[in-house]
């Protein structure tokens, strides 16, 4: 087991404007043609089937690469994030998908659905793009940024009341995210505030912390969401945020959006990952921990690549079946789940434990609903 959470590299900062107003610029000087924009030199993807770019390279007549994904559209003059797809068959198709699922979200906005709003694709050499309102950074780079100290509880509760709009708007519509987790999460503006910590080190220095401006918030990444009601038997969901019904292979289907959204408003309070795992036998482990056991029904029904973590059929065959020692400790450090938020003095009175309960229920019959889970007292006061 790795001692450490293993994330995914850091988003990219969009910080960057043009030297002037990129509609102004001549950039076919060698042609002597003002205000033509010529394609930029082909050149090999990476191995992995990445574009390669540089900056300020012009995409199309109306966008040019800024710092990765920020683009200036020329006919907008706005600033856009575009999502350059790897050049390969499989990811090609998931664009697509993801393409389908944005239209069909946007074509139903009222308003309300918290979800970040496509605003063109094309085809460019191979690479599928997408063009998206330009938004600011995830709430995982926000707590990175923090040195992973928790969001104030009024913070967490507008997150959520938000997040869990958004997932009901999808389900409405028959939609399963299945990759929630705060680096899905963006904050609608970059802009925020300096505080005084008031916390000191040994060295008597003071400590500060930023919070965003706005509170506001979108849902991004729907190369993974499902398109139907059935009940699925595919693993899906990033391991941290994973439901245990995936895991067990019993099959899943909108409830394991809701596991997630648990999981996250967790990390949100405490700034710490509920489940930091990467194997899915000590996944199971930490949540016994937590939550208590596994209900038998569920862990009869396991599928055949889960039955290895059980004894007799239904035990979960821990600390026996444990890689390592350090595995064992990482699971003995966890206490109940009600423990663990009360640490955190100003969440253990404000309802918070309870809709975490509801939320991360090991029955998804038995788990709220993101309609369900807004109408909890917890969220009366968000704003």
């Amino acid at each position: 087991m790795e001692k450490e959470r293993v994330r995914k590299r850091p988003r990219m900062t969009w910080d960057e404007a043009p030297a002037e107003p990129e509609a102004n610029r001549p950039l076919d000087k060698g042609h002597g043609t003002v205000g033509r924009y010529v394609s930029p030199p082909i050149r090999e993807d990476d191995h992995n089937g990445h574009y390669i770019y540089s900056l300020r390279e012009n995409l199309t007549p109306r966008c040019t690469f800024g710092r990765v994904l920020e683009c200036w559209d020329r006919q907008t003059k706005e600033y856009v994030a575009i999502k350059v797809v790897r050049s390969i068959k499989k990811y090609r198709d998931a664009a697509m998908i993801e393409v389908d699922v944005l239209q069909k979200l946007a074509k139903n906005d009222k308003g309300r659905s918290r979800c970040v709003q496509i605003k063109d694709w094309f085809d460019y050499r191979n690479h599928i793009c997408i063009v998206f309102e330009k938004l600011g950074p995830s709430l995982f780079d926000f707590l990175k940024r923090n040195k992973y100290s928790p969001f104030p509880l009024a913070l967490v509760r507008d997150f959520g009341r938000q997040l869990l709009e958004s997932v009901a708007y999808m389900h409405d519509l028959k939609l399963i995210h299945t990759d929630l987790k705060p680096e899905n999460i963006l904050l609608v503006s970059s802009e925020y505030v300096k505080l005084m910590d008031h916390k000191r080190s040994a060295s008597d220095e003071t400590h500060f912390r930023c919070l965003p401006k706005s509170s506001a918030i979108k849902l991004i990444d729907f190369g993974s969401t499902v398109c139907d009601n059935r009940i699925h038997g595919s693993i899906v969901q990033t391991r941290h945020y994973r439901a245990p019904e995936v895991i067990l292979g019993v099959g899943w289907s909108y409830s394991c959006d809701l596991w997630s959204v648990g999981c996250i408003l967790y990390e949100l309070c405490t700034g710490e990952a509920l489940f930091q795992t990467h194997d899915s036998l000590e996944h199971l482990a930490m949540m016994e921990r937590v939550l208590g056991p596994l209900p038998e029904h569920m862990t009869r029904k396991a599928s055949r690549g889960a039955e290895k973590y059980f004894r007799r059929g239904y035990r979960l065959n821990w600390p026996e079946g444990a890689n390592s020692r350090e595995s064992i400790r990482a699971v003995k450090k966890l206490d109940r789940l009600k423990d663990m938020v009360s640490k955190h003095e100003e969440n253990s009175r404000c309802g918070l434990v309870d809709v975490l309960y509801g939320l991360l229920k090991y029955d998804p019959s038995e788990r709220l609903t993101a309609r369900q889970a807004l109408d909890h007292p917890f969220f009366e006061n968000a704003s």
